[in-house]
């Protein structure tokens, strides 16, 4: 049973469920790193909002049970123990982790070494992906499009910083729209400061400063592996439905305080209403990120287009956000929606991947419960 405390706790739960009826029975362990998302403190308490609600743990659980058993391991420091005792013939990664730049390799890490097999990308792939820096740094080696940039560690490191105004600033390795706020767009030096300052302090790790795109942006859904990652239909954010002057950028505000369910907004575009000309240069600079982190499975890319329409891009979350009301704007699923997936058949459709490219064999479609009941 899911407790129904409020505040973050390491214990597990001890759920289970059992289905009876799949021809290719196997058990698959759901990672998760809380019982129930804490309420915000604050409009702007964004400490909580990358891990994920129960509606979404038990969708997501739902759609693992056509498979076989179904079984709730949290990411706490039990896991390891946990994991090596069950020995699931496969763990469903969706696990943000807890502490420190590298929180969402851990769980990935801990499988590879316990040779468990693990959906979504590897730890290496997860650590970079969080770390803006170092993702741009791949991105511009590999000669991917993506804004001009520099890290800043301390406040006197804002005089080595050569980038022509305006820039928008963020914390180095933040998700969810975390620590990216309307006023981290920066005109001049003084805002500069200000911004910097505050996000060093609040967040205690380096501040990305990059050139500001100033053109739509769009997001990228991937399903797949090596040649046979494909985009799902692209979705495009429209500015125009926020608030009347506020900053065009899809941050904290816009995904956590402006757009709620009781007022939602209409932000979003799927399929994308785009020259096919673009749309392509759109999904060939994400694929083209896509490879060059090394990423497995799935995984949203952003992009924006610059000054010049160019297509950049802004980051990769390899492990998306997979709210399954479609109220709530999530943009993989929505995406998914768009290609005529249902929300169970999506994460289906990620054990089908990840079990090929584990095991090299596809992974029998099953029969429905009802047809096996």
């Amino acid at each position: 049973m899911i407790t129904d405390n409020r505040k973050p706790t390491t214990e597990n739960d001890g759920s289970r469920l059992s289905v009876v009826g799949s021809p290719n029975f196997f058990s698959a362990y759901l990672l998760r790193i809380s019982p129930l998302k804490p309420e915000p403190t604050s409009n702007l308490d964004d400490a909580f909002v990358e891990w994920d609600d129960r509606s979404t743990i038990e969708a997501v659980e739902q759609a693992l049970s056509l498979f076989g058993d179904v079984a709730r391991l949290e990411a706490d420091v039990f896991f390891p123990q946990k994991v090596a005792l069950a020995r699931p013939h496969l763990v469903f990664n969706m696990a943000e982790g807890l502490h420190g730049p590298n929180r969402e390799a851990h769980v990935p890490a801990i499988c590879e070494f316990l040779n468990v097999p693990c959906t979504a990308s590897d730890s290496l792939t997860l650590a970079l992906a969080l770390h803006k820096t170092r993702t741009k740094q791949i991105l511009a080696q590999c000669g991917v499009a993506t804004a001009p940039f520099a890290e800043v560690t301390h406040l006197d490191g804002l005089a080595d910083v050569r980038l022509p105004y305006p820039l928008f600033v963020k914390p180095v390795h933040e998700g969810s729209g975390k620590g990216i706020f309307a006023n981290n767009l920066c005109h001049s030096p003084t805002e500069l400061r200000g911004r910097v300052a505050d996000l060093l302090e609040r967040y205690s790790q380096p501040v990305l400063v990059e050139s500001y795109l100033p053109g739509a942006e769009f997001t990228v859904a991937i399903l797949g592996n090596g040649p046979e990652a494909e985009c799902l239909p692209i979705v495009a954010i429209d500015f125009a439905a926020l608030p009347a002057g506020a900053t065009p950028v899809y941050g904290f505000e816009a995904k956590w305080v402006w757009d709620t369910p009781d007022r939602p907004l209409d932000l979003f575009e799927c399929p994308a209403r785009v020259p096919e000309s673009l749309a392509r240069e759109i999904e060939g600079v994400a694929l083209a990120a896509y490879h060059a982190l090394g990423c497995r499975d799935w995984c949203r890319v952003d992009v924006r287009l610059d000054a010049a329409g160019a297509p950049n891009v802004v980051e990769l979350n390899p492990l998306p956000g997979i709210i399954p009301d479609p109220n709530m704007n999530s943009c993989f699923p929505k995406a998914a929606r768009a290609a005529g997936m249902t929300y169970d058949e999506l994460i289906q459709e990620v054990v089908h991947i990840a079990w090929k490219r584990i095991t090299g064999l596809a992974l029998g479609r099953s029969r429905s419960r009802e047809a096996t009941a």
